[in-house]
């Protein structure tokens, strides 16, 4: 897997619409200028929006072709360093016919984005690169007043920094606290709650290594069968990355997508999971009970499953990139990088 450059103080950044595009909406353009903000002051970068990224709700869903047109284009200015997601959405997947892998694959730099933004990824790794499944624009550096602590420092450790053998903790924070995007709310700050849990190991034991990849399980359907999605043995020997989103679905939609990766063999193949918190500990108990239910229907009862881990619709959110090589310590209860996810 390809490596981009580590980011600097400095660097441009580009922020792309590849999905849900209401980061440019005249009620929520403010998001976007609290994000712009952030990155220059508290990270030193420049900030860019691709022509198309600011353009409303309405434009960027009628043109998923130039939703795809700004991340080539930026993939192809040798000027941008860094290419962030502005939120998810539902619909990246009409990307799909408007990718250029060779582009990606002779551009390498740093994409990070979550949820909708899963099929992005896919695209990376098709093309060979490694990606990072992160904050975007309007959920984390547009978070109003002040960015949690524990997804700032991840940022800056991992794409900023040599992160070989970092250690992914478990926040002592989260909040399930949703403050209404609105300008009158700039000034409002989300409430925090204390983690009760930390990581819970849900099965297994010892310690697993492999490549991580995966995303949002509910975006999962849309990939299968496409030119993106990995066969059987694609993922021998990987660990697979799985939290679920905002719609917070039910066990039952939970059941049926885990029994399609066991019957894809998907499960068979892999050395472990690591899963998300559920986005306000909703169904928290109920989601153990059904990956265990799962992994004895597919005989595969010792599969490592490391659970609560704070990713994409936990607030805060960490950072993890895709395509590099982890460690996990069951016993310990660790996350830990075994490669650096930049180059120097």
């Amino acid at each position: 897997m390809i490596k981009p450059q580590k980011l600097k103080k400095g660097d441009k950044i580009a922020i792309v619409s590849l999905s849900w595009g209401g980061l440019g909406d005249e009620d929520l353009i403010h998001k976007y200028y609290i994000a712009k903000e952030r990155l220059e002051n508290d990270f030193g970068l420049e900030v860019v929006a691709m022509p198309n990224a600011l353009k409303g709700t309405d434009f960027v869903y009628e043109h998923p072709e130039l939703r795809a047109k700004d991340l080539m284009d930026a993939f192809k200015d040798k000027t941008i360093k860094g290419i962030f997601s502005a939120i998810g959405g539902e619909d990246s997947i009409r990307i799909l016919p408007y990718i250029d892998y060779d582009v990606i694959r002779n551009n390498p730099k740093i994409f990070m984005g979550y949820s909708d933004t899963t099929v992005t990824h896919f695209i990376l790794h098709k093309a060979g690169l490694i990606s990072y499944y992160g904050p975007s624009v309007m959920c984390s550096f547009g978070e109003y007043v002040k960015m949690f602590d524990y997804t700032k420092e991840a940022v800056k450790k991992i794409l900023f920094e040599n992160s070989e053998n970092y250690c992914v903790k478990s926040s002592e924070y989260w909040s399930n606290n949703h403050v209404f995007w609105n300008e009158e709310n700039i000034n409002v700050q989300r409430k925090l709650t204390k983690e009760e849990h930390g990581y819970e190991v849900i099965s297994g034991k010892g310690k697993i290594t492999g490549q991580l990849l995966g995303g949002c399980i509910d975006v999962i359907p849309m990939l299968l069968e496409t030119e993106i999605w990995l066969k059987a043995d694609d993922w021998k020997d990987k660990i697979l990355l799985i939290e679920t989103s905002e719609e917070k679905i039910t066990p039952n939609f939970l059941t049926y997508y885990l029994r399609n990766l066991g019957a894809q063999g998907i499960l068979n193949n892999i050395n472990g999971i690591i899963v998300g918190k559920p986005m306000d500990e909703t169904y928290y108990e109920e989601y153990k009970e059904i990956y265990l239910k799962i992994l004895k229907e597919f005989n595969c009862e010792e599969l490592p499953i490391i659970y609560n881990v704070n990713i994409g619709h936990a607030f805060g959110s960490g950072l993890l990139p895709l395509g590099i090589n982890y460690e996990v310590d069951l016993d310990a209860k660790t996350i830990r990088f075994l490669e650096s996810a930049t180059l120097d």
